[in-house]
């Protein structure tokens, strides 16, 4: 018989650009294996530094391009856009009589108890907000017809001043979108250049603020985006890669590029949302499902509470501004590894939020940086290795880090030991202060939720920020620095529809809502098919704000069960909801139904997929291969350093030691024992 030749593997490969480096995870279709790649990231060349690395992973493995057959990207471009305000030159139109929409918001200060706290800058200059003679009424019956030879010199007008992107919000277009349709189709014919959305295909939902700031959000990253994904598909399509590109969405989903270039804004929180999937998705693989995340990288640290799913927001806020499309709900709580420490005009240290990134980087990566870093301290500390950092493709120089750390250490009296804990234990306290109010406000009980860390440095600081917070288990994935893009891996495809209904229960609603929200959910099909991505099974999950008669805002109420077809349960459901969040309901009181939801999900095929794991250890502690001096607590400590690739399954860690591994280093300070699990996780418990 003829030999048979060997069947080629194919491999999945997640990325996710941070602010300091781009993480790679590639991931063998048939053994589950994962093999990871870290990179500085190339912000002045986003979609050069993807593809190179992308190649990079490729020639370690020695595999084709073409072998890569999903391909799953997350970026930072579109938040890093919004906060750091270097998006397009973008113009707004709007209804006649609302132009000050964006300057006027939901007159809010941003900080109640700073009374000298200033208003809020919008995306868009007031020059730039053009009134449009037009008007349509909340029933969507058309009250002032468009005018449309206003429309084509305000077209005119914007393209002679060189606006690039348009954004257009007429008032109730989410009942009656017909105004803007016909807009978006004079901007197109008189401004062929510019970006142009309109808020109808944005987020169709009542309030015209929120409304119009999403849909100006779009229009201004909406060229960077654009620019992005057009460069990372012809590269892809130049290297011959196996796979579409998809991209991770801030509801924790991804979707294909077609859809990425018509709703960049919905990319905002990407990176974080994925961190969170993949992070609950290994956390269940060890039979734990109540977590806390703790995703530490090089710029910031966001935290996620997770009581056995993800949870979801609809006031995410991104820089200065909030955001109504729903996010995986994530908060960022302090500093990252390439954080700066300081000392403010009173002389007293501070920590972040300014970074270092990756150029110039710590003060220890000699590139050129003169100010000291969480990643400085750590060093000094002896936390890090100065030969091993990245597994040893970023030598550290530990004179440079201790020159810098003295700039803040010497006016306060401090060696530069007594300085790198001072600046860690800053960092920590920023931490402690934040999460405990966000955990409190949440009613989260330490003892009931494990820790859960990642991201570059989360490993290195969690277990110091556990034994403050009285947090008896901490989790430290196999691959921690890369878990982000893990979590792209295994994310879902995934996207919301939206319809605002502003209907009272009882007045004849029932066959007309439930009408709308079918007509929600054959939209979500026809989305998943025309997305093109292998999926699993589907679903459509089925919510609605609600509120009682009279309230200003409502509550989010997930119709489970029964409640997806039938009005009561749905009620009942609602009243206990506003039990849990306000302590009382009144179930006799009149309830409006504000806006319905549909959610399509198709769930990914490898979302079951485990990680191999090593052969099983002898159920003792190893004998550490070496051992090194750390400064802690005032303190030196002999801590054992053992690579974490000799770490078995049932190993025992009783003692202060450092696992070091090529993404990340994991401090296991005193108090703790480790014991790694059947998949190679490790897990702290507290003495």
């Amino acid at each position: 018989m003829p030999t048979q030749a060997p069947t080629t593997p194919h491999y999945r490969l997640g990325v996710d650009i941070g602010g300091t480096f781009a993480d790679f995870a590639l991931m063998n279709d048939a053994t589950g294996e994962i093999s990871v790649y870290k990179a500085p990231s190339r912000h002045e060349n986003i979609s050069a530094g993807v593809l190179e690395g992308l190649a990079a992973v490729a020639e370690r493995q020695k595999i084709s391009p073409s072998d890569i057959r999903y391909f799953v990207n997350g970026t930072t471009i579109a938040v890093n856009t919004v906060i750091q305000r270097n998006g397009a030159k973008t113009a707004l139109l709007v209804t006649e009589g609302f132009r000050d929409l964006l300057i006027i918001g939901r007159l809010r200060l941003t900080d109640v108890l700073n009374l000298h706290t200033e208003r809020t800058a919008p995306l868009v200059p007031r020059r730039f907000v053009l009134e449009i003679p037009e008007r349509v009424l909340p029933s969507g019956q058309v009250h002032k017809a468009l005018d449309r030879n206003s429309l084509v010199a305000a077209a005119k007008h914007l393209r002679a001043a060189g606006i690039e992107s348009i954004a257009v919000c007429f008032m109730h277009a989410y009942v009656n979108n017909q105004h803007e349709l016909e807009a978006r189709e004079i901007l197109q014919e008189h401004c062929p250049d510019a970006y142009i959305c309109i808020s109808s295909e944005i987020w169709p939902q009542l309030r015209e603020y929120e409304r119009g700031l999403i849909t100006t959000m779009n229009a201004y990253v909406g060229p960077r985006m654009n620019a992005y994904f057009s460069a990372l598909d012809g590269g892809a399509s130049t290297i011959k890669l196996g796979a579409n590109p998809h991209v991770t969405r801030s509801n924790g989903g991804i979707m294909a590029l077609p859809s990425a270039r018509r709703l960049p804004v919905g990319t905002l929180m990407s990176g974080p949302a994925a961190g969170v999937v993949g992070a609950l998705h290994l956390a269940k693989q060890c039979g734990i499902e109540s977590i806390l995340t703790f995703d530490m990288g090089g710029t910031s640290v966001d935290v996620a509470i997770v009581p056995g799913e993800v949870q979801y927001s609809s006031e995410s806020v991104v820089g200065d501004f909030p955001v109504i499309m729903p996010a995986v709900s994530v908060s960022s709580i302090g500093a990252g590894g390439g954080s700066i420490a300081y000392l403010d005009s009173a002389g007293v240290l501070k920590v972040g939020p300014e970074s270092a990134g990756a150029t110039p980087g710590p003060a220890a990566y000699g590139r050129g940086g003169m100010r000291p870093t969480i990643t400085d301290a750590y060093l000094t500390m002896g936390i890090l290795a100065p030969d091993r950092f990245l597994g040893g493709e970023i030598k550290l120089d530990p004179e440079l880090a201790q020159t810098a750390l003295l700039t803040v250490g010497k006016p306060l009296g401090l060696d530069e030991r007594e300085t790198a804990e001072g600046i860690v234990r800053v960092a920590t306290s920023v931490m402690y202060a934040k999460l405990l109010a966000l955990m409190a406000q949440e009613g989260v009980d330490p003892n009931d939720f494990a820790l859960f860390a990642y991201g570059g440095a989360g490993p290195s600081h969690a277990f110091i920020l556990a034994a403050e917070l009285g947090f008896r288990q901490v989790i430290v994935p196999r691959f921690p620095g890369v878990t982000c893009a893990l979590g792209a891996l295994v994310a879902d495809v995934k996207n919301d529809f939206v319809r605002t209904v502003y209907q009272e229960v009882g007045k004849d609603v029932d066959s007309a809502l439930f009408e709308a929200w079918s007509e929600l959910d054959r939209q979500g099909r026809e989305w998943l098919d025309q997305e093109d991505i292998p999926v699993g099974h589907t679903a459509v999950l089925r919510s609605a704000d609600m509120r009682y008669k009279g309230q200003s805002f409502e509550i989010h109420v997930q119709a489970e069960g029964a409640a997806q077809n039938d009005l009561a349960a749905l009620m009942a459901l609602f009243h206990d909801r506003h039990q849990q969040i306000y302590g009382h309901s009144e179930p006799g009181a009149p309830v409006e139904i504000v806006n319905i939801r549909s959610t399509i999900v198709g769930f990914n095929p490898k979302s079951s997929s485990t990680i191999s794991a090593s052969p099983a250890g002898s159920g003792m502690t190893p004998k550490a291969p070496e051992r090194r001096r750390v400064f802690f607590n005032g303190q030196t400590l002999n801590a054992a350093i053992y690579p974490r690739a000799m770490l078995a399954p049932g190993d025992v860690l009783t003692e202060p030691s450092i696992i070091e591994q090529y993404d990340t280093t994991t401090f296991v300070p005193p108090g703790f024992r480790v014991m790694v699990d059947a998949s190679g996780m490790l897990i702290g418990e507290r003495l």
